[in-house]
């Protein structure tokens, strides 16, 4: 089977179809197309002459490639974005193609822990920096929905307010990762913060044009805030607190998980919380319980 851009757009639609988030179909598609090119180069042309010396020899060049955005080299979690990338490029080739090549074990890095977590007192430093006008609601209502429901960015992104049950003191995840649906718990104080904000700030957001919108995060714009806009307003939060480390808004999820199992929930109940599809994804966690 010839390498071209069919077969890469091709990869793109079977994502989509599977339900993959946007920034995970772009990141992917990119990874498989960097991928492409180093073929190309390697005199590559066909599926069938991928081998796991090659996929070797590309994880090594990886190691080696300059950033293109910033000085040195490549991040390790930029590395292990393409060989993922890779690995579910072979799964479409597997389910779509009857395609497949092998990976080496030596391609696969293993998971490092998230190196950045938040303690409860920079957690508790980042709401006391949440000011009392509706950005400052509004500010107060995605640390609850990312550090208090550990959300990732896609699922925050796509909650809409038919999502927040407050009677049954629930939150409806829609569009979790490989569109796995779940429910998610919410504390007495994270109703509290969500409500302040649907209700005020939220309400002070639409009457800045009489738009009717579903989405619960709205811009000054009255429209859905997309992920960069949430980064920054956690970012702004963390610089009032005076927060000297990177972070991000999975650095909020990450916290959440390590301070859950701190508090004695099981590995099980925390799996489950996070919509982690197998206990190996919340293992990383554990030492880090330890640790902090």
């Amino acid at each position: 089977m010839n390498i071209n851009v069919i077969l890469e757009k091709n990869f793109e639609k079977w994502l989509k179809t599977l339900g993959y988030a946007q920034g995970t179909v772009l990141a992917s598609t990119r990874c498989i197309s960097d991928f492409f090119f180093y073929l190309e180069l390697s005199g590559i042309t066909c599926i069938e002459q991928i081998t796991p010396r090659v996929i070797s020899s590309y994880y090594s060049y990886l190691q080696i490639r300059p950033s293109k955005r910033q000085t040195g080299a490549l991040s390790q979690n930029y590395i292990t974005a393409n060989i993922n990338a890779i690995k579910r490029f072979n799964r479409y080739l597997q389910q779509s193609e009857n395609h497949f090549f092998e990976i080496p074990v030596k391609a696969t890095p293993d998971k490092q822990p998230p190196r950045d977590i938040l303690s409860p007192r920079e957690i508790r430093s980042m709401y006391n920096a949440c000011t009392g006008d509706y950005i400052g609601i509004r500010d107060r209502a995605i640390l609850a929905v990312f550090y208090g429901c550990g959300l990732r960015r896609s699922e925050a992104m796509a909650l809409d307010i038919n999502d927040l049950m407050f009677k049954e003191m629930r939150l409806y995840v829609r569009k979790g990762k490989n569109y796995r649906q779940r429910w998610v718990p919410i504390t007495n104080a994270i109703r509290e913060d969500l409500e302040n904000y649907i209700y005020v700030a939220r309400e002070t957001i639409l009457g800045f044009k009489c738009i009717n919108r579903d989405a619960l995060f709205l811009s000054r714009h009255v429209k859905r805030m997309c992920g960069n806009s949430l980064i920054k307003r956690v970012q702004v939060l963390a610089k009032r607190a005076k927060i000297n480390k990177p972070v991000g808004l999975h650095t909020l999820r990450h916290s959440i998980a390590t301070h859950l199992l701190q508090s004695g929930l099981s590995l099980e109940e925390v799996s489950r919380f996070l919509g982690h599809s197998s206990l190996e994804s919340t293992q990383i966690y554990t030492h880090l319980a330890h640790e902090c």
